[in-house]
């Protein structure tokens, strides 16, 4: 394949596009309030509306890429995700906004699973291990960059445009990704198989019934409506899985409802999400809106927070080979005890200072664990359950990240005495998160190292797509 040696950064430029527009919106989420007039459940929902597009369209699109070519899709993905991001910076209001920020998260959603079917297609087996560990490198590295370069972005306020410019970051790279989509192999479909619209829609309105309520229900004073949307997101999601032994060529293989291996690690990613983007939101909406840092402050106060995740990246693979899914109960109960420890510690500049070392601590837990989590998963998943994770485990990440936003918003928001108080219980919140993280974990099997990262392609249900030559 000409161009193979490009193949696997044209890939993980995409995966870094899409954990960038999580985090790049947060350290801007107070000027966009203040700029467009927002209330705080319309933030959330900015912020949440790309997340939850993102994990609605994961399965339906990692199907549609088996369906019609994983270029195809990845290419088509990225030209939704550009423009939902030029939308997004010329939004006149906060609705529009929302819009664009759905269709980015759709553009998102359309490229995540075929990077994850490309990768052990274009990899050899000896070498998926470490590049399924770059996958996981570079969504903290993204994860992380995202308020760097946002706070120095709105520091700048270019061209007098504030906030706007935050949503064009992403567009260089997508761009670069979109160019170079040349050197992936093209793919053709399997003819035979079919998409599982029914599936699609009920996951659609399953986690949209969700995560609406959750977004505006409390600024709202929880009207009649949010329950409803409780109720239709329950009933959905049951049906789906109740019936998907029941449906042709369904989104997910019946086989991992009866897979232990495949239930934890699916649940392990979402509880860990849980936790993660909301830690960066609510730290960032704390410095800025309470404490009276600016966007380059609160990103700066961050910094060794990002630095150390890139060494815990760095050091995740070497990790992982001697002691397995150990690194991820010690990374959870880090994350925990670094959030216990921040809570007394923001709200006074002497505090602000001793933090800076904790959030580094905690850094590095991070690094190490999204750097690990989706080779230890996939490496103890087996058999036709195999394919419906690697999609799965994105999904998980999504939509936890939403649901996480959005509760510990809830939490944030609670009344308390002082704004101390609301950060205080945001971090239990969050060491809440962390510690039944470290509880999932622990249920993972121990195995010699990093065991190989398969094929996932080839159990998928039905023909799988083939490569030209």
């Amino acid at each position: 394949m000409s161009g193979g040696r490009l193949v696997l950064p044209v890939l993980l430029s995409a995966t870094f596009v899409q954990l960038l527009n999580v985090t790049v919106a947060q350290v801007a989420a107070p000027a966009i309030q203040t700029a467009l007039g927002a209330g705080p459940g319309a933030v959330q929902l900015v912020l949440a509306g790309y997340t939850l597009t993102y994990a609605c369209l994961l399965i339906p699109a990692a199907r549609l890429g088996e369906r019609y070519g994983y270029r195809r899709l990845f290419m088509a993905g990225t030209v939704v995700f550009i423009a939902g991001s030029v939308a997004g910076a010329c939004a006149p209001d906060t609705a529009w906004l929302i819009a664009a920020r759905l269709v980015q998260g759709g553009g998102s959603g359309l490229v995540a699973p075929q990077v994850l079917s490309l990768i052990p297609a274009v990899t050899p087996a000896a070498r998926r291990p470490r590049a399924l560990g770059l996958y996981g490198a570079t969504m903290a590295v993204a994860s992380l960059a995202g308020p760097l370069i946002g706070g120095l972005v709105l520091s700048a306020d270019l061209f007098g445009l504030g906030w706007r410019p935050i949503m064009l970051l992403a567009v260089p790279v997508a761009l670069a990704s979109l160019a170079g989509a040349t050197v992936l192999p093209r793919t053709r479909g399997a003819d035979g198989l079919r998409v599982d619209k029914l599936g699609a829609l009920l996951v659609t309105v399953g986690a949209g019934a969700l995560i609406l309520p959750l977004a505006l229900g409390r600024e709202a004073g929880w009207p009649w409506w949010t329950w409803a949307g409780f109720a239709v997101a329950a009933a959905a999601l049951a049906y789906f899985v109740r019936s998907l032994p029941y449906r042709p060529d369904p989104l997910i293989h019946p086989a991992v409802l009866r897979d232990r291996s495949a239930r934890r690690g699916i649940l392990l990613v979402f509880a860990f999400n849980t936790g993660v983007p909301s830690f960066t939101y609510l730290l960032f909406l704390h410095l800025q809106s309470t404490v009276g840092y600016s966007a380059l402050a609160a990103a700066l106060t961050s910094a060794p927070f990002a630095a150390a995740a890139v060494l815990g990246s760095r050091a995740a693979p070497v990790l992982t080979r001697r002691h397995g899914p150990t690194v991820l109960t010690a990374a959870s109960l880090v994350l925990a005890g670094m959030c216990l420890a921040l809570a007394p510690l923001i709200g006074s500049a002497a505090g602000r200072q001793a933090a800076l070392p904790v959030l580094a601590v905690g850094g590095a837990a991070f690094g190490a664990f999204t750097a690990s989590v989706f080779t230890l998963v996939l490496a103890q998943v087996h058999g036709p359950a195999a394919g419906s994770v690697s999609g799965l485990l994105p999904t998980a990440q999504q939509l936890g990240g939403s649901i996480g936003v959005t509760v510990a918003g809830l939490a944030y928001y609670a009344p308390a005495s002082d704004a101390d108080a609301a950060f205080r219980h945001a971090m239990i919140y969050h060491v809440t998160a962390f510690t039944v993280t470290a509880l999932i974990s622990l249920r993972l099997r121990h195995g010699p190292g990093a065991a190989p990262v398969h094929d996932h392609s080839s159990h998928r249900e039905g023909s799988p797509a083939q490569t030209r030559s």
